[in-house]
């Protein structure tokens, strides 16, 4: 039966139970994290064997490339060309990093406002004020780096074939919006895909800035875990046909495919924007890891190697996901007190609960043992206004301990929800 549809009668004795179920919940005395969307050990087990690829000497030679000495500030030609396979774009138009795409995206908004880009009439720091446009719910670190700059953040809602298009075309016409986040793939945390016509229209934008960043964070671009692989879209190739070459910036890493402390982070553009960029980061470094790079071409090998691995990966997290989205349809889905998104790839499931519940939820799971994403955490300067959006990272525990989390998520919902409705 449904809370709403409950006597108040009903709804105290729905919490009496739910409480004591909780009660003994909170006896066990849990420590379960689910904060963060990191992979399981199991995971990281996978791809031991590519500490094993470089062993003689001659190994650490690529095309006559000492990878273990100074140079290639824009990567190994074989590592730009590996993601340049699996980005679908081509090699002179990607950058390889470090270990971290985030790292790479930080940089790019940085040097925007020490240097200013391509097109910028004078660095962002100069700028009177900078706005940025946030598709929310979205990725929490994204915001911060945006805030750390001290822009003013716009969130953009999100649809179920991404940002709510009219409205950012509206936003643009402000010169004072630079930028926009995306993650078009498997959205963190809603794992919504943006549909075709929404890529086209934010390809063939006309912001008023004419050094406008589109922040294009390709992060689960190979990340099913349910279903076929599903392509996606050029987006450097497709906003250079509108007149765009230089407004894009993508990135991807190896974070979730190989090790997050020690994998790979790309940043594709444009060939003027690549060649702009290499020049300014060679003055902060003389070459990132050659090594980790050299080591992921020869384990990665292409994108078909690479898929091959990631449908492994798949097989360790679909389970995960099975148990938390089966969990959901038994204890939460008749009461009619949250919705939630059924993602097919990504790293976490987004539940809606009962305006007003949110806080409260995580409070409870904390109490009981079960740390979370904070509430908030998806919308810009940490706010959820409907205090109602919570993320759900289900990849790191093991499936029972996951189980036992999303019991207690699930009695939280529901006594927070009999709380607000009133007991």
């Amino acid at each position: 039966m449904k809370y709403t549809e409950m006597t108040l009668q009903q709804r105290q004795q729905e919490y009496a139970a739910v409480k004591a179920a909780y009660e003994q919940q909170k006896a066990l005395g849990l420590k379960l994290n689910m904060a963060r969307g990191k992979p399981g050990s199991e995971q990281l087990n996978l791809v031991m064997d590519m500490m094993n690829v470089l062993v003689t000497v001659d190994d650490y030679v690529d095309e006559g490339i000492e990878s273990r000495n100074y140079g290639e500030v824009a990567g190994l030609p074989s590592a730009r060309r590996l993601f340049a396979d699996i980005l679908g774009c081509k090699a002179e138009q990607v950058f390889v990093g470090g270990n971290a795409s985030l790292q790479l995206m930080y940089d790019a908004v940085s040097k925007a406002y020490t240097h200013g880009l391509l097109h910028s009439e004078k660095p962002w720091s100069k700028l009177e004020k900078v706005k940025w446009l946030c598709p929310a719910p979205g990725y929490d670190r994204h915001f911060k780096v945006s805030e750390s700059f001290g822009m003013e953040l716009i969130t953009v809602p999100m649809t179920d074939e991404g940002p709510d298009m009219d409205l950012v075309e509206q936003l643009i016409a402000d010169p004072a919006v630079k930028g926009m986040w995306n993650v078009p793939k498997y959205s963190n945390p809603e794992g919504i895909i943006y549909s075709d016509e929404t890529i086209r229209r934010l390809a063939s934008m006309k912001p008023a800035a004419p050094d406008f960043m589109l922040m294009w964070d390709n992060a689960y671009c190979i990340h099913e875990f349910e279903g076929e692989y599903v392509p996606f879209a050029d987006i450097i190739a497709l906003c250079e046909s509108c007149g765009n070459a230089d407004m894009v910036y993508e990135f991807a890493s190896t974070s979730k495919v190989t090790f997050p402390g020690a994998g790979v982070g790309v940043m594709a553009a444009s060939r003027a924007n690549i060649d702009y960029f290499t020049k300014l980061i060679g003055i902060q470094t003389i070459g990132f890891d050659k090594i980790n790079q050299l080591r992921h071409v020869r384990y990665l090998k292409d994108k078909d190697t690479t898929l091959a691995l990631m449908q492994r990966h798949a097989a360790i997290l679909a389970p995960k996901f099975r148990a938390v989205l089966d969990a959901l349809d038994r204890e939460i889905a008749p009461l009619g007190i949250a919705t939630y998104k059924r993602p097919k790839g990504g790293y976490f499931v987004s539940l809606d609960a009962m305006p007003g519940t949110a806080k409260r939820t995580l409070a409870l799971c904390k109490e009981a043992g079960v740390v979370m994403t904070g509430a908030g955490a998806t919308y810009p300067y940490g706010v959820d206004p409907n205090d109602s959006n919570i993320r759900i990272a289900p990849t790191l525990p093991p499936v029972a301990e996951l189980e036992q989390a999303i019991a207690v998520l699930c009695n939280s919902v529901r006594l927070a929800a009999l709380e607000q409705l009133g007991v």
